[in-house]
């Protein structure tokens, strides 16, 4: 019986192949071949029978037929219409096919519908915005397993002053709750990757953090310019400081009050920083308690970031 099972996993592959199909770099298609890593990324989501699940990039469906077994739905999303029709014909005629859903297109442009989970081996140059479009998906869903490059992942879990945080590890962590879960080899994909990968898993913060993501993001795009500098050093470039005065200036004119005779942003800056004992404090050591102060007094003084 083992051997029956094992030919129909890689019947698809065979198929794929007859038909002239290649795996498209572009898209970063690097097929998920081993069943005993996608046993284990379902056992992480803890998957419920009436749970609907969202994979990014099934290709040709190893682990979505393992998803559609144990839950209520599979919202499949793929770029590729070959490959996508190989994973409608996989499930043709059997009790799965009115289980899936495929969604074709671009996953960054997709309105996503509802859904309780996100499962998924993503294409790795995406994986920045695709982790942003998750999180700031409403309404929330339970958590995401994801397999992205080992760096990538390691940039997620970072922490206050490790060589890896960064602006991202900042950003994600404010939304959810990030945890490494396993390491996988470049030969547990066809064809293998040329860099190493991880699973991490994703829960989103609920209830959200009571903060504007919009402004959030370009504080910390400030604060990371000179993630080695001082955040003074950061906030005294002059493109920043004209970006400021301009968000201060749009501020005062909605609000019908005029600018101060002796403006002078810069020192607007100095003050704040100096006032939260901030002026030498670098962003590579910010938590993210620090990250909300900073953001709300620059707010509280009608300085904005977006």
């Amino acid at each position: 019986m083992p051997k029956v099972k094992s030919e129909k996993r890689n019947r698809l592959h065979h198929e794929v192949q007859k038909q002239g199909i290649l795996f498209n770099k572009e898209f970063g298609q690097h097929i998920l071949k081993n069943p005993l890593v996608i046993t284990s990324m379902l056992e992480k989501a803890a998957i419920r029978s009436t749970d609907v699940i969202l994979e990014i990039g099934p290709g040709t469906g190893n682990m979505t037929v393992r998803m559609l077994e144990r839950c209520k739905k599979v919202i499949a999303c793929e770029i590729d219409t070959r490959l996508a029709a190989e994973l409608q014909k996989r499930v043709q005629a059997t009790p799965m096919q009115y289980k899936l859903q495929i969604l074709i297109g671009d996953f960054l442009k997709a309105d996503l519908p509802f859904f309780d989970l996100c499962i998924a081996n993503i294409p790795y140059q995406i994986s920045s915005p695709l982790i942003f479009k998750l999180l700031l998906h409403r309404p929330l869903f339970r958590c995401a397993v994801l397999m992205f490059q080992r760096e990538f992942a390691q940039r997620l879990v970072a922490k206050p002053g490790e060589k890896l945080y960064c602006r991202l590890s900042v950003n994600t962590q404010l939304l959810a709750r990030v945890d490494m879960l396993m390491k996988v080899g470049k030969n547990n994909f066809k064809p293998p990757p040329k860099v190493e990968s991880s699973v991490v898993r994703l829960e989103p913060k609920n209830p959200p953090p009571p903060v504007n993501f919009t402004e959030w993001d370009g504080l910390t795009r400030v604060a990371f310019l000179r993630k080695n500098k001082t955040l003074a050093a950061a906030f005294k470039i002059n493109s920043v400081l004209e970006m400021l005065e301009k968000n201060y200036k749009l501020h005062l004119s909605l609000r019908n009050k005029p600018i101060e005779e002796d403006f002078d942003m810069q020192a607007k800056v100095v003050n704040i920083l100096e006032k939260l004992n901030m002026a030498n404090t670098r962003a590579r050591s910010m938590d993210l308690d620090d990250f909300m102060r900073l953001l709300l007094a620059f707010n509280s003084e009608g300085i904005h970031f977006n």
